[in-house]
């Protein structure tokens, strides 16, 4: 089969931001057989997707079985996707070890697409042209997960790409949020509370590092908590990014301290090291910042380990308010040297 063989390729990942700039490794991969890739996202993976390279155009669909907070199934919603995506003639839906491919894989036959990729434990009929199955009692780093879907159908990176995180360049100019000279940004906000760091500590860490000689940027999309954090000793750039604003601000940092959310994976996909504040609700083996310097802080052996729980089940938050201010400007300091 020759270059551009494959025709207009979908890849989908319905979730978070930072589950589709993992799937960029992925996408590279289909790029390079596909006249054109569609990504498929879910409304909080959007902008996430229009960074990845190798993306030509970005559906948004809000899926019932994948979201946190799913919408109802209806014929009309149904009826939106079916007709948005005729045209395709592959796809490769990608999914975490907890989510189905099937109830997409179905809706996508509906709309007449011809061969379809996706891992699948479950007998997937006629839903599934490719079946790749994978053994999930084994703890793989989710980028790779996904590139090996991409290869099951027949995918390969193209040579010189290592398989890393990446976004589309070039990125915005951001002297205006993050002036000049070197900086450390610190990000307080998760999508779920079971993975969040007190806000408390957060402050306490950035009045710390500074009083350690570093200038502090903080960024997130909740300005009060923002705020709060940054107090009278870092600049406050709170609500004021977009997505590839706030990938360039964390691209010019020496460090990004965060918890497991879509900023750590963007600071992966921009080289930088992260401090990341990972409660262990989900495998840091799986989910821990990719190819880049990292300091993991947190009890990974705490008795909330692989509930997938999004607040936390046990009183007293102990995998992370555990973790000292101290702890992360030692982090940072290692990070920097």
């Amino acid at each position: 089969m020759t270059d551009r063989m494959r025709g207009r390729v979908l890849v989908a990942r319905l979730d978070d931001a930072g589950d589709v700039l993992l799937a960029g490794p992925a996408v590279r991969a289909v790029r390079t057989l596909a006249r054109e890739v569609v990504f498929l996202a879910g409304p909080r993976g959007r902008a996430a997707a229009e960074l990845l390279p190798g993306v030509d155009r970005v559906v948004t669909w809000h899926a019932p079985w994948i979201d946190h907070t799913p919408p109802p199934v209806t014929e009309e919603r149904v009826a939106d996707l079916v007709g948005r995506v005729r045209g395709v003639d592959e796809a490769v839906i990608l999914t975490s070890f907890h989510q189905s491919a099937l109830p997409l894989a179905l809706l996508l036959r509906l709309a007449g697409v011809g061969r379809i990729t996706a891992i699948s434990n479950d007998y997937p009929g006629s839903l599934l042209d490719v079946r790749h199955r994978v053994d999930e009692d084994v703890d793989v780093p989710e980028a790779e997960r996904m590139l090996a879907v991409a290869r099951a159908a027949g995918f390969e990176l193209p040579d010189g790409d290592d398989g890393g995180l990446a976004v589309r360049r070039p990125l915005p100019d951001i002297g205006a949020f993050a002036g000049d000279g070197s900086y450390v940004v610190v990000h307080p906000g998760t999508s779920a509370p079971a993975r969040t760091w007190p806000a408390e500590r957060h402050r306490q860490t950035v009045r710390e590092l500074t009083e350690d000689g570093h200038r502090v940027v903080v960024t997130g999309t909740e300005r009060d908590l923002t705020a709060y954090v940054a107090g009278g000793d870092a600049a406050d750039l709170g609500g004021r990014t977009t997505l590839a604003e706030l990938a360039a601000v964390i691209e010019g940092a020496g460090v990004l301290v965060t918890g497991n959310t879509g900023p750590a994976h963007l600071a992966a996909a921009v080289g930088t090291p992260v401090v990341s504040l990972f409660a262990p609700v989900v495998p840091a083996a799986r989910w821990a910042p990719y190819g880049v310097p990292a300091v993991l802080l947190g009890d990974q052996d705490a008795p909330c380990r692989g509930t997938r729980a999004r607040l936390c089940p046990v009183p007293g938050h102990p995998c992370l308010s555990q973790v000292t201010s101290e702890q992360v400007v030692k982090a940072v300091r290692e990070l920097t040297q």
